[in-house]
């Protein structure tokens, strides 16, 4: 699994730096052994460049003496068990306000119960969040998702997509952060081998469900009224990240690396008193046509 997770945060970072033309900086860190946390990783991160404000990938591998309250949420039973954890995690802002925002994660888990074999279990998923939503690209990726699930049985998107719509909704403000995409968690149905192959293809199908989006948008002319709304609805993503996401609560209940937890941060961001867009603007289209749950690929 290490193996594969190193591999494909390279595949990724080469591809999007191609993509940015400007390198993305390698910050490798680790936890030194008999500590609550111990583990690796590598931050791989572009602040400033030409087609992203921020990007960054990130992998980690950590073990830990005791399992936190956000890992053990639906598995009571193994609370306070020793465990292990690694994945690939990456959020990208975009500079232009029509390229998307995009997440993806890919994760194992590993708890190690006194006196009883591990028990392992996989996460992750990827999410769009457009400002200047575009059918074409919803459309593509989901498919995207779709397609990569589809070997391992026609019910998984669905069940994935519907999972995703629910969690990444922010119930304080009562609207999705996106168009969504797939999210699953204490996943192992398929058995160890299916259920990490499942997790291979997630993985493998963000490339290609994330960059033609960003080439067909980078380019689009924008103004400051585009930028303002960009920075307003980063807040709702700033909302969601710090109230919400179990892998932020996990990183800083556990005791991980500040910098890389919150490496998913916008690099700017706004908020503004009770603000509605204008009935049949550009932005409105965006809480009309685009929040609302949808099936993108019927």
């Amino acid at each position: 699994m290490r193996e594969y997770l190193l591999g494909l945060q390279q595949r990724i970072v080469g591809a999007f730096e191609a993509e940015d033309g400007r390198p993305f900086i390698r910050d490798a860190w680790q936890r030194p052994p008999g500590g609550a946390l111990e583990g690796d990783g590598v931050s791989r991160l572009v602040e400033q460049g030409q087609v992203f404000e921020r990007a960054g990938c990130n992998f980690s591998h950590v073990k830990g003496r005791t399992l936190p309250p956000s890992a053990t949420q639906h598995r009571p039973e193994l609370a306070g068990a020793p465990f292990e954890a690694l994945g690939v995690s990456l959020v990208m802002h975009p500079r232009n306000p029509h390229v998307p925002t995009v997440h993806m994660n890919v994760r194992a888990f590993a708890a190690l119960p006194a006196g009883q074999a591990p028990v392992v279990w996989f996460g992750g998923g990827m999410d769009l969040t457009p400002y200047y939503g575009v059918e074409d690209d919803a459309v593509h990726f989901h498919r995207s998702c779709r397609d990569a699930l589809a070997p391992f049985g026609a019910e998984l998107y669905p069940r994935f997509k519907r999972w995703c719509d629910e969690y990444f909704f922010l119930k304080h403000r009562n609207e999705a952060r996106g168009v969504g995409g797939i999210f699953f968690d204490d996943f192992n149905e398929l058995g160890f081998e299916r259920s990490f192959a499942m997790l291979r293809a997630v993985g493998d199908a963000f490339v290609p469900a994330y960059l033609p989006i960003v080439q067909r948008r980078r380019d689009a002319a924008y103004g400051e009224r585009e930028r303002d709304f960009q920075l307003y609805r980063r807040g709702r993503y700033v909302e969601f990240n710090l109230v919400f996401d179990r892998g932020t609560h996990f990183g800083l209940q556990s005791g991980g690396r500040t910098e890389s937890i919150l490496m998913s941060m916008p690099p700017f961001a706004q908020w503004r008193y009770d603000w509605q867009p204008e009935p049949g603007s550009p932005e409105a289209r965006l809480y009309t046509h685009f929040l609302p749950v949808r099936d993108w690929v019927a």
